[in-house]
């Protein structure tokens, strides 16, 4: 099957190119490299650098006829959605509609989008469902958001096939400290590097952590099953910042007491997605415990480091 994935250089998009180059699928990656590493990208992909916004989209389409088109390209940081909401919105919605139209317009069969647990602002309840109302407290969570409506209008209007993942806080190998990556990659590279972790609010906030090879499970499933439906995809598990900070410590063999800083805006303080309707109709199930996942993830960079700091100058 031809598959196209946009933001295939980045962090959980790569690691699904490898799972689908594996499985004997012919594999594009579009992207322009803005946030997304080079090195990140099998080589056995074929690759486009190219934005989503660029008129050139189009010619992709024609050359390489995608049936799949796994749509990961984004602005993905609250702050800078925050302090840049034409851009964010841009990237997000407008990229997405562009998306579509070579959908349409080029006979792809299926969309499948990556969303965000952002969409539902401040839970009401825990485990928060499909269900729950979607009131996002940030501009990022507004511009992840409204694709999902356009998407169904796409669907409704052109017959274009769809499953959307709404995705917790994702964390694992390729994830980049130094970007705009997540709470674990930015603990790791403190920890390692013997810097102090900075943490916002009391550290008593709660997220829902899902290793990046139960998502990418999670997003080839959805290539043949969830047509037309909307997924958490989390463990449905709390675990407070602190609680994990103690834990990456263990691992490593180190512990750092955090600096507390005020808490940020925009930033969610309880969050737990309820994953039953994936497992069902998925049949899509988490193996990584957090501390599993974290076990790998640590043991990776742990050794990146040293590789690293023995090829620096003494």
């Amino acid at each position: 099957m031809n598959i196209l994935i946009t933001g295939g250089a980045g962090f959980i998009a790569s690691h699904l190119t490898d799972a689908l180059l594996e499985e004997g699928h012919r594999v594009a990656v579009l992207d322009n490299f803005s946030t997304g590493k080079r090195e990140n990208v099998n080589p056995k992909a074929e690759v486009y650098e190219m934005d989503i916004l660029d008129e050139g989209l189009s010619r992709v389409f024609e050359s390489f006829r995608p049936e799949v088109v796994y749509h990961h390209a984004a602005q993905i940081d609250v702050q800078t959605s925050l302090k840049q909401p034409m851009f964010d919105a841009k990237v997000n919605i407008l990229g997405t509609i562009h998306l579509l139209e070579q959908c349409v317009k080029h006979g792809a069969r299926k969309i499948i989008y990556a969303s965000s647990a952002a969409a539902y602002g401040t839970p009401e309840y825990l485990g928060v469902d499909e269900r729950h109302s979607v009131k996002p407290l940030s501009f990022y969570g507004i511009s992840k958001h409204t694709p999902e409506h356009y998407i169904e209008a796409f669907s409704r209007l052109h017959g274009l096939d769809y499953t959307i993942l709404r995705y917790a806080n994702v964390y694992g190998i390729r994830q980049d400290p130094k970007g705009e990556g997540g709470v674990v990659s930015i603990f790791l590279d403190k920890l390692l590097s013997g810097e102090q972790p900075l943490i916002y609010g009391d550290g008593e906030q709660t997220r829902d952590f899902i290793y990046v090879r139960d998502l990418v499970t999670a997003n080839r499933q959805a290539l043949t099953r969830g047509s037309g439906g909307l997924f958490n995809i989390s463990r449905n598990e709390q675990t407070s910042v602190n609680e994990l900070l103690q834990l990456m410590g263990g691992i490593l063999g180190t512990q750092a007491e955090p600096s507390y800083r005020e808490a940020r805006e925009g930033d969610i303080v309880h969050s737990r997605l309820d994953n039953t309707r994936a497992l069902e109709a998925l049949e899509w199930t988490p193996r990584y415990t957090l501390s599993e996942g974290l076990e790998e993830t640590c043991a990776y960079y742990r050794l990146a480091y040293r590789k690293e700091r023995e090829k620096s100058p003494v």
